[in-house]
């Protein structure tokens, strides 16, 4: 019995070199979105749905939970970034940008004809590392006081809303 192959009609073919180009932009497009969201300074968004409701944010979160996002790949981003937001309750705009980051340099270094497979044990070494890394630079501490864990919050809180209302 012969194996048949089906696609979906309104589906494109890529070969791999198209679909690694493919994947790149899509993660470059949601870099490109919320870099200017990162940090205390970063700018607000302001997002219209479909019944004309107004939202204006720089939450990383909120944004791509809002935005329609149709690139496969950038839609596999969005939905890793929102897992780490879920579980450390912050990060998301940092990891969207660190994985785009990731994305250009290894096309970069593709370019150049460096194999993917290479590419990718190397950032699984470079995650160890990191890992390794950040253990022996952890500085342990006993209980914080009232004053660095209020100190602690304002930080976390500027990044969300504006610094007079952080504080």
């Amino acid at each position: 019995m012969a194996a048949i192959k089906t696609l979906n009609p309104k589906a494109e073919l890529a070969r791999a070199g198209q679909a690694l180009a493919i994947n790149i932009s899509g993660a470059r497009g949601i870099q490109d979105v919320l870099k200017t969201n990162l940090g205390p300074k970063g700018t607000m968004k302001m997002l219209v749905s479909g019944s004309g409701d107004l939202k204006i944010t720089k939450d990383g979160n909120i944004l791509l939970h809002e935005m329609q996002i149709q690139h496969p790949t950038a839609s596999m981003i969005a939905k890793a970034c929102t897992a780490q937001d879920d579980i450390i309750g912050d990060g998301t705009t940092s990891t969207v940008l660190i994985i785009g980051e990731l994305l250009k340099q290894a096309d970069s270094r593709i370019q150049d004809g460096l194999h993917p497979r290479i590419i990718a044990e190397g950032f699984e070494i470079a995650k160890v590392k990191a890992t390794e890394l950040l253990e022996e630079m952890a500085i342990r501490r006993p209980t914080p006081s009232r004053t660095e864990l209020e100190a602690v919050a304002r930080t976390a809180l500027a990044s969300k809303v504006s610094a007079p209302m952080a504080k």
